[in-house]
């Protein structure tokens, strides 16, 4: 089972007792619709059944799901959603200049390589380590090539979950937002699903397109609730397999939030 990392931590402050029922109901972990569980069943038995070597994780604020949810892969540009972070966390006092937006809006919206390689050269692996460290990621280790870096599906639905208070207040709606507007031709495997009601903040890797890996990690939220959710592939053959494995684990795992069910 996948262990629950501890909250991050907030300043305490005293309630006053006017708010003090209001504060003691929003402190309640916020979870999916009553009696809703992950189909992890299913999408076990379609990943096994699927080419390619094929892991996931499901979390919410109470629990985790997952099945070879620490099995490490080669990041690819799901790297990319840390790069935002960890630069956001770097800017925070001030705001963001033209010439950095140029490189942060591609290289979340499209992928862009070159902007991604700018953005880590700029901040430096450390700055990836201390953002995976307050993540309480634990199997996270930066490459020189950033897209070999080592993750696991554990490790990211625990960023992912943590994606809003991970990033600074002033940056964290222009963050979001570019998690939010991935360009069309990118929006394969969950970008494909029909999930009324939530809002769907992910980023894809699929390194050079030919198969050898083809990942996505998302963040979903409906009002208060949220879950976060890694699906990470190796092996598939081509990059056509290996989009079709995202969405069809993604669809059985998410099953039960789909406007069709399937």
């Amino acid at each position: 089972m996948c262990a629950t990392p501890p909250a991050l931590a907030r300043p305490a402050t005293a309630a006053r007792p006017a708010t003090a029922a209001r504060a003691a109901s929003a402190a309640r972990p916020a979870t999916p619709p009553p009696g809703w569980r992950p189909g992890v069943a299913a999408a076990r038995r379609y990943a096994v059944a699927r080419p390619g070597v094929i892991a996931f994780a499901v979390r919410t604020e109470a629990r985790c799901w997952g099945f070879r949810a620490d099995r490490v892969y080669p990041s690819a540009s799901v790297l990319k959603a840390m790069l935002l972070a960890a630069y956001l966390r770097h800017a925070r006092p001030r705001p963001l200049r033209a010439d950095e937006r140029a490189l942060l809006a591609p290289m979340i919206r499209r992928s862009d390589n070159a902007a991604a390689t700018r953005i880590r050269d700029r901040l430096g692996n450390a700055a990836l380590v201390r953002l995976a460290r307050a993540a309480h990621m634990t199997a996270f280790r930066p490459a020189a090539v950033w897209g070999l870096s080592r993750i696991t599906a554990r490790d990211q639905t625990r960023f992912f979950l943590r994606l809003r208070a991970l990033l600074p207040p002033r940056h964290r709606a222009y963050g979001l937002r570019l998690l939010r507007s991935i360009v069309p031709s990118q929006r394969w495997g969950i970008g494909r699903l029909k999930l009324p009601g939530w809002r769907v903040y992910f980023k894809g890797g699929w390194g050079s397109g030919s198969g050898a890996v083809d990942h996505q990690v998302a963040l979903l939220t409906h009002g208060d609730v949220r879950l976060s959710v890694a699906v990470l592939t190796a092996s598939n053959g081509s990059h056509a397999t290996g989009k079709a494995t995202l969405e069809g684990v993604f669809r059985r795992l998410l099953r039960g939030l789909l406007t069709d069910g399937h």
